[in-house]
Order: C-alpha cells, then sequence, then structure tokens
C-alpha cells in the first residue's frame, strides 16, 4: 500500500496567511498590551472586524451567507488566533455560529459564552459580562465573578448551569486548535531569544541545554499539529480526545521551556511567554479536561479492537 500525503491546499494556505496578516495587523502586540491595561475585557470593535473577516462564519452554509467550510478550516483558523493570544470566548461564538444558534454570532455583532469550565454545583463562564448569550442557555445567565490565572480571560462561576454537551466535542478541537497555535508561537519565541540573547561571549541558543529545549518544543508543537489535523479531517470523538491531550501538553510544556530559555525576562509584562503559560493553564481545562479526554480515547480504542468490533457500537462523530 503506498503511503498517503496530507498536505494543505492552496486555498488552506491563502487562509491561514490571510488570517495571520489579520490579526498581525489589527490584534498585534500594541493591541495586547492596550487589552491588558483596560483590565481583560475587549472592545466589540475589533470582534465585528473578525466577524466581517469570516472568522466565526467558515462553517455557517454559503446559502445562510457564510463560507461553507468545514472543520480542517476552523482549526486552521483557531491555530493562527492562538498564535496572537487572541481573547474573547472565540470557541463558543464559532459552535453558536455554526449551528445558526444566536443571531449575530456569525457577523460579531453577538458575543457567545459557554459554561465549559466544569465544577460541582455548576461551572465556569469567561467574559460573561462582556457576552450577550450563553451557549445552550435560553435566557440570561447570572454569575459571580472570581480571580483568573489568565489576565485576559475574566471568569465568572455560574450555578446550577451544566456544560454544554452536544458541541463538547467540536469545543474541544477548536481549544486544541488554539492550543496548537500558542505551542507553535512558545517555540518561536524561544528560539528568537536564544538567538539575540548572549551569555560568555555567545548566544545562548548555542549551549547544548538550550538546543535540547527547543527540539523539544519543536517535537511536541509538530506531534500536535499532525493530532489536530487529522481529528479535523476524521471528526471522531476519539481522535478530537487525542488531540486535546496533545495540545495541552505541548503548549504548557512548551510556555514553560520557552519561560526558562528567557530565564527572568520571561516573568516581566512585556514578553508574551508568561500569558502563553496562563492561557494554556485555562484552556488545558476547558470543554474536556485530561482524564475526560483520556476517558474518551479509552473508550473509543477498545471500541475499535479486534476483542470489542463485533459488539461495537459505531463510533461517534465530533
Amino acid at each position: 500500500m503506498s503511503p498517503v500525503h496530507f498536505q494543505l491546499s492552496e486555498d488552506q494556505l491563502a487562509l491561514r496567511a490571510g488570517m495571520r496578516e489579520l490579526l498581525a495587523a489589527r490584534f498585534g502586540p500594541d493591541a495586547l498590551r492596550a487589552a491588558l491595561d483596560r483590565g481583560a475585557g475587549f472592545p466589540r470593535g475589533p470582534w465585528r472586524d473578525l466577524g466581517e473577516a469570516g472568522f466565526f462564519a467558515l462553517r455557517v452554509p454559503e446559502a445562510a451567507g457564510g463560507l461553507g467550510l468545514g472543520l480542517p478550516e476552523a482549526v486552521l483558523v483557531f491555530e493562527e488566533a492562538g498564535r496572537a493570544l487572541l481573547p474573547g470566548p472565540l470557541v463558543a461564538t464559532e459552535l453558536a455560529a455554526a449551528g445558526a444558534l444566536v443571531p449575530g454570532a456569525a457577523t460579531g455583532e453577538a458575543v457567545v459564552t459557554a459554561v465549559d469550565i466544569g465544577a460541582v454545583g455548576g461551572g465556569y463562564a469567561a467574559h460573561l459580562a462582556d457576552s450577550d448569550a450563553v451557549l445552550g442557555e435560553p435566557g440570561p445567565v447570572r454569575g459571580e465573578p472570581v480571580a483568573a490565572v489568565d489576565p485576559l480571560t475574566p471568569l465568572h462561576r455560574v450555578r446550577g448551569a451544566v456544560v454544554p454537551g452536544r458541541w463538547r466535542a467540536q469545543g474541544a478541537l477548536l481549544t486544541a486548535a488554539l492550543q496548537l497555535g500558542s505551542a507553535a508561537r512558545s517555540c518561536e519565541l524561544a528560539v528568537r531569544y536564544a538567538g539575540e540573547r548572549e551569555q560568555f561571549g555567545q548566544p545562548v541558543g548555542g549551549f547544548q541545554a538550550v538546543k535540547h529545549l527547543c527540539a523539544d518544543m519543536l517535537v511536541r508543537a509538530e506531534l500536535a499539529r499532525a493530532a489536530v489535523y487529522a481529528a479535523a479531517v476524521t471528526g471522531t470523538v476519539g481522535e478530537a480526545a487525542g488531540a486535546k491531550l496533545l495540545a495541552d501538553e505541548a503548549a504548557v510544556r512548551n510556555a514553560r521551556d520557552c519561560l526558562q530559555v528567557h530565564g527572568g525576562m520571561g516573568f516581566t509584562w512585556e514578553a508574551d511567554v508568561h500569558l502563553h503559560l496562563k492561557r494554556a493553564w485555562l484552556r488545558a481545562r476547558q470543554w474536556w479536561t485530561a482524564g475526560e479526554a483520556e476517558e474518551l480515547l479509552a473508550a473509543e480504542l477498545a471500541a475499535g479492537s479486534p476483542e470489542s468490533a463485533s459488539s461495537a457500537p459505531s463510533v461517534p462523530r465530533v
């Protein structure tokens, strides 16, 4: 059997490049610092810009005014958002737009959040005060503000609300794409700083220990990329669970290693690396925790084993 080679199409490459250019121009470092100075909120103007660019309407049918694309294209766009540390409830708004659940979500006129971090007796929702709707909830939802590790992601504790079930697999996959973008960006930041920072008369990137850190970061990011892209194509819950596990690990560990490469500089406000770490910690708890993803992946692997194939149910799709 000849090997199968998966490559991005010219249209997909153009979509990714266009989104990277838009985010760099509209949501670059200056905009990120301005958001930090505001105290974690985000203005509606840039959110509408995302809507006008088709960020939320990728999977909306063309007949309904969208682009009529699929999960692979959405994953590419969300990967770029992760690289840029784009704030806001991106995943919930995209899911609401794709499912035609909230008017205005596809165009960026409406901001939709979700109770995507589970807790006993309820859960946590990001950007609740800035949102117009909560995914899966028919009416207004009130919450109690709580301290958040990520300064760009305010959280509210919502009592009695349930983490949405039918959207969790897709939400987890899009979150994995965000984590992938963050992991890749952390690797880039580490390599760049290692080439600029000098110790003992040479760049720190010349030291073997730093080389190993950067190499490990690249391997984690590329492994996560393969898993996320594959899950977007196959659409199975188990693939999505595996992608979330690998992307969470890559985002968290790459940010930690990037901090180590930066030394004390990484903890200062002018560096982005500590923001990538804090966002990665938060995303690792969203939609699926590691334990939940492991259980789902194990269930799919067991269902596909020869011993259980005769009685196994069909594999669920994302």
